[in-house]
């Protein structure tokens, strides 16, 4: 007797989605037209709290949006390029602190 091979399921509780694939989430359910400034992918998405971390800490988009040089994007993979430094960044600034520590040690 076979094995049914893996499911592909992303939505199960065991995968995260954290910086950039979750804000890829959010993108794939708006249309948003390129070139496109800063308000306009933030009016269209509606600030969603993007998390940055497999922990589940979170960052408004416009406040992570603010760290960046540029305020009109060409395409999405332009954007997503320039943030993926600023969650990481998060990310890091974050797991230094003794909560940060605290939260990859305990299971939930």
């Amino acid at each position: 007797m076979a094995a049914r091979p893996p499911q592909q399921d992303t939505s199960s509780p065991d995968s995260v989605e954290f910086g950039i694939a979750a804000l890829v989430g959010y993108l794939d359910q708006t249309a948003v037209e390129y070139p496109a400034t800063r308000d306009e992918i933030v009016g269209a998405l509606g600030d969603p709290e993007v998390p940055y971390d497999a922990s589940g800490n979170t960052v408004a988009l416009s406040e992570a949006m603010d760290s960046l040089p540029k305020r009109t994007f060409d395409s999405e993979s332009e954007l997503l390029d320039l943030l993926h430094p600023v969650f990481e960044e998060y990310r890091v600034s974050t797991g230094g602190s003794l909560l940060g520590r605290l939260r990859s040690v305990l299971p939930f």
